[in-house]
């Protein structure tokens, strides 16, 4: 049921995206225009043939527009142009793109399965148009080039948030077709555990598949880590190990940059963020205990039959992440100091060292080199990387940052992530015509 305050609280910026707000609004002038309500009641006149082939026709061309767009930003990108694109001056928020974006061909594809262009009263919705860039971004990693790495958030992701990846779960065997497609995956959770104990409680499913798989062979058992806390604890495949993981030391996995972080600068920015973090449980008056760990820090509900309000966690999230630029000098992933994530995890709220971008170049890195190690100086590029998560809002959602250094697909429940898998599987099978 969708309410006032459901609607008033997506109006809210930081829980915008302004890309598909902007391509909703763009679709929204075919729908006014070629879309017949009175049909409902009027029958003389009236079409529904006609109607959704006209709407289907224009919508296709402003998805056609928008590729144009994209096509001539990436130019932009390349060129280092200093003059903006169009698409920059239309959209200030927009990012860089690794891949063309095949939108039209993604729109017809979306369209036979939703019937966008055949509705008379809901206009392309913001997960039409999610779904559609989606897809656009699947037909481009496996036509454009070859996916050679997929990682997944966890939570909402590959299982409903706070459970566990059971062996029924329908996205293990897909998981486990990508692998004997040699594509490599990687787990990357915002779960902060040292132990693999812990990541094989949340994963024993999937683990135990990897393990007891006949259509994998020994070196694609190997192509599955867990990136844990964001990009902080590394966990390697290990058949031989009780918890089928093994943890491996950081020194083998941090890239150059996240070995310049000091122990000194973390433990002060963690201090910071556990000062904030205490005063926003005082002034709203939240109903959480304070968790501290040696790369986070954040609070969750101290009656786990609680659940604090998400305007309170929102408003929590965007406190302590303006006090923590203000004492780094900086926004979160580019002060000089150590990068952070501050994030909303649907129950609490956690500030991480490092984020997802990090755990995710980790993964490249690792899975690119030489060995299992990585040890080698090449690592997989971002149009080769698929991340897929369920958090890619602008504030408080920590799957936001892979964007920077991979492709990503916007999911929003385990379902759609099956589904996104089964198209992966069917585009991988055969190249866009």
């Amino acid at each position: 049921m969708t309410t006032r305050y459901r609607v008033e609280y997506a109006l809210k910026t930081h829980r915008r995206d302004q890309f598909i707000e902007w391509v909703k609004g763009l679709l929204a002038v075919p729908f006014v225009l070629y879309s017949q309500p009175t049909g409902v009641y009027e029958t003389t006149g009236f079409n529904l043939g006609q109607m959704s082939e006209e709407a289907h026709r224009r919508y296709a061309e402003i998805m056609r527009d928008i590729e144009v767009m994209i096509d001539d930003h990436i130019t932009h990108q390349v060129d280092a142009n200093r003059v903006p694109s169009k698409l920059k001056l239309l959209v200030p928020t927009i990012g860089n793109f690794f891949t063309r974006l095949p939108l039209e061909a993604a729109f017809k594809f979306q369209d036979r399965k939703r019937y966008i262009s055949s509705r008379r009263f809901v206009s392309p919705s913001f997960n039409d148009v999610r779904l559609i860039l989606n897809t656009a971004q699947l037909m481009a990693v496996t036509t454009y080039g070859t996916l050679q790495l997929a990682t997944f958030d966890g939570d909402v992701t590959l299982y409903d948030d706070g459970e566990s990846l059971e062996p029924s779960s329908p996205v293990i065997p897909r998981m486990i077709d990508l692998m004997r497609k040699n594509v490599k995956v990687g787990i990357v959770t915002a779960a902060g555990y040292t132990t693999a104990d812990r990541y094989y409680a949340r994963l024993h499913g999937l683990l135990d598949a990897v393990a007891n798989s006949t259509s994998l062979t020994p070196q694609q058992r190997q192509n599955i880590v867990i990136m844990g806390g964001e990009a902080n604890y590394l966990f390697e495949f290990s058949p031989t190990s009780p918890h089928l993981l093994s943890p491996v030391p950081r020194e083998q996995w941090l890239t150059a940059e996240m070995a310049s972080w000091s122990d000194s600068d973390i433990t002060a920015l963690l201090d910071v963020a556990e000062a904030a973090l205490r005063d926003c449980i005082k002034n709203l008056n939240l109903p959480a205990a304070l968790m501290r760990k040696d790369r986070a820090v954040g609070i969750i509900p101290s009656d786990p039959k609680v659940r604090i309000p998400r305007e309170s966690l929102e408003e929590t999230v965007l406190v302590v992440q303006k006090i923590l630029e203000l004492s780094v000098g900086g926004r979160d992933f580019d002060n000089k100091v150590v990068p952070f994530c501050a994030f909303n995890g649907g129950r609490d709220v956690f500030v991480d060292i490092g984020d997802k971008s990090w755990g995710v170049a980790v993964c490249q890195k690792w899975f690119g080199g030489s060995g299992s190690g990585g040890g080698g100086g090449n690592r997989i590029r971002p149009e080769q990387t698929l991340h897929v998560g369920d958090q890619f809002l602008s504030a408080g959602s920590n799957d936001f940052k892979a964007r920077s250094v991979s492709t990503t697909a916007w999911i929003a429940s385990p379902a759609e992530t099956v589904d996104l898998l089964d198209e992966l599987a069917d585009f991988m099978g055969k190249k866009l015509s």
